[in-house]
């Protein structure tokens, strides 16, 4: 029998013995991460899918996987005999995860989850619902852990600090900007427990979550001290020293859950709801006022100072070499030799890591040719992956940590021969790409109001695709950070509607899939910035950081507008004359030239 279905069986029978209908398997850790360690992965253990977003339910005699449509073609093939039904998210006739719980759970019965992988809103809404039919919400039992015999340790990686010169302010005037918000919202405690904005603030970083430099951890601010929360094994004797002068108390990484116990009824503490965990919040006793605000150190993270701004710039030119030293070797070699979408991907990490800055990935490298470029986090594995052959669309979609920050682009190469219909589709991507890095906007706009200049070539086409057109990056941290982000679509994404301020860094992606045959997507990073300001107001605009060619043997020049044309030729400019010069040979730099030569 497979092998998720004898799991899914277990975390049944052990359902019926705490009395439970249903219980919840959500994606996240205790941090309400976007990618988790293994420690974490009980979702991807029970179900099967590996994808990096997911809901797993169980009831008394099924399972039901809810996922985006980023990978609804993954998850069909990994929960393939595991018995649990694909749910696809915002699909017509799909109901939501909440939908589900409420119209199939039964009066006076029982939901189940371990309280730590949720949200307070989450466990609020969860705790509701059940009162509503009377049942009861069980979330102190980590079910799926308990059947978990070979669950691996959790992570306590050998964390490492953040000099200045790369972030440009100190952990203490950081603290103090912080405090300053609380005392704006009267709050004499801040309850902080995701790891980026932990990262950011302590000037800390870690490796406990693959490729996400952020270290297990909570903090307890108050205005007067700073309680950090972390696994002892985690922190040298030199970086715990260096924290005790800034005034920070390290403990032990569970003693969080025993400290929030001891605030007093007269305490007002601050947290963000929809990220502390519920079972940790159920912990507050029920006299401490708590007011729900959005992280503090969440914006200011968001917004890059000069020094980071000018950290970035480094760090993509960094990164711009190593794709073009990739992309060059992929075309000199692809036909000629045995290349696997892993074997590139291989080669792409072997060109980043030639740079002494170079410290990880900043997330898995997407490599995937033809069909499975369709896919739109398709992830290769040594023993389940293409060959790439010398015909059609290879694309690419990776990024680095440097200690001048956090990359992240996607180039669609042409590994040989394409068809119109190609053609047509990667310069109606592109045009939208250039659409959006041109923009001239007001202040005050997020990037809900930006989304129809990338998506427009498409959508008038009758054509579209299922993600997001852009996520906002960290600063050497997760390579997908808030509160901002590029979709139309607010309700499924929030944060559309957050303005885009000076110093946000964010990507610009539009793509195109089509599933059996080929993907296409162009990324490029963008920083936000101040345009002009006259009497209508002050303008906002974008400067491309990414240096990489677009593929010009797949435009159609006559699909692109002269203005977008003009563009595009002095961007394909400024790469050339700014990364010819660090490429180490005269066949790479030749072949650059002609990359870049003018259309």
């Amino acid at each position: 029998m497979n092998a998720n279905r004898v799991r899914i069986e277990k975390l049944q029978q052990e359902m019926a013995a705490a009395g439970m209908d249903m219980y919840l398997v959500p994606t996240a850790d205790f941090h309400q991460s976007e990618y988790v360690g293994a420690y974490f992965k009980v979702r991807a253990w029970l179900s099967g899918f590996t994808g990096s977003a997911g809901t797993l339910v169980v009831t008394r005699d099924h399972a039901y996987l809810w996922t985006d449509g980023r990978y609804f073609i993954q998850a069909g093939r990994e929960l393939e005999d595991t018995g649990v039904t694909l749910m696809k998210m915002r699909e017509e006739g799909v109901p939501t995860v909440d939908e589900f719980l409420e119209e199939n759970l039964p009066q006076g019965g029982c939901l189940g989850c371990d309280g730590r992988t949720i949200s307070v809103s989450q466990g609020k809404a969860y705790a509701d619902m059940m009162e509503k039919k009377q049942g009861c919400f069980l979330c102190q039992d980590d079910l799926g852990g308990k059947i978990w015999n070979d669950r691996p340790m959790m992570s306590r990686e050998q964390a490492f600090l953040v000099d200045v010169k790369y972030v440009g302010r100190s952990r203490e005037e950081k603290l103090a900007d912080v405090r300053s918000i609380m005392r704006e919202n009267r709050a004499d405690i801040h309850l902080l427990s995701s790891l980026d904005d932990i990262a950011w603030l302590l000037n800390i970083r870690g490796n406990d979550i693959e490729c996400n430099p952020v270290i297990l951890s909570y903090v307890i601010l108050t205005e007067k001290d700073v309680f950090f929360y972390v696994q002892e094994e985690a922190v040298s004797l030199e970086i715990r020293a260096e924290l005790e002068k800034s005034g920070i108390t390290m403990l032990p990484y569970y003693q969080v859950y025993e400290d929030v116990k001891k605030f007093a009824d007269k305490d007002a503490v601050l947290l963000d709801e929809a990220v502390v965990n519920y079972a940790l919040f159920e912990n507050i006793p029920g006299g401490v006022k708590t007011v729900n605000c959005i992280n503090p150190s969440k914006p200011m993270k968001a917004m890059k100072n000069e020094v980071e701004r000018e950290n970035v710039r480094a760090a993509h030119i960094k990164d711009a070499k190593a794709m073009c030293r990739f992309i060059y070797w992929l075309k000199q070699n692809v036909g000629k030799e045995e290349i696997t979408e892993y074997s590139a991907a291989q080669k792409s990490f072997q060109f980043r890591a030639q740079d002494p800055d170079f410290l990880d990935l900043s997330f898995g490298t997407i490599c995937a040719y033809g069909p499975n470029a369709a896919m739109c986090h398709y992830a290769p594995t040594e023993d389940a992956c293409a060959n790439v052959e010398p015909k059609g669309f290879f694309l690419i979609d990776s990024g680095g940590q440097y200690w001048q920050g956090t990359t992240d682009i996607t180039r669609t190469i042409a590994v040989g021969e394409l068809t119109q219909e190609q053609k047509e589709h990667f310069t109606l991507v592109l045009k939208g790409n250039i659409r959006l890095a041109t923009a001239k906007f007001m202040y005050g706009m997020g990037g809900a109001h930006l989304d129809c200049l990338a998506r427009g070539p498409l959508w008038e086409r009758g054509l579209d695709f299922n993600h997001g057109t852009g996520h906002g990056v960290g600063f050497l941290l997760n390579v997908h950070e808030g509160p901002q982000n590029i979709n139309w679509n607010s309700a499924i994404r929030p944060g559309g509607y957050v303005p885009l301020e000076e110093g946000v860094l964010i990507s610009d992606e539009p793509g195109l899939y089509l599933e059996g045959r080929y993907g296409i997507r162009c990324e490029n990073l963008l920083l936000c910035r101040k345009g002009e300001k006259n009497a209508y107001g002050q303008f906002m605009e974008f400067e491309v950081v990414t240096l990489v060619p677009f593929e010009r043997e797949a435009i159609l020049p006559e699909l692109l507008g002269a203005e977008e044309l003009a563009w595009l030729n002095a961007y394909h400019r400024h790469v050339y004359e700014t990364i010819a010069p660090l490429l180490d040979s005269q066949e790479e730099r030749k072949w650059l030239k002609e990359a870049t030569a003018e259309i």
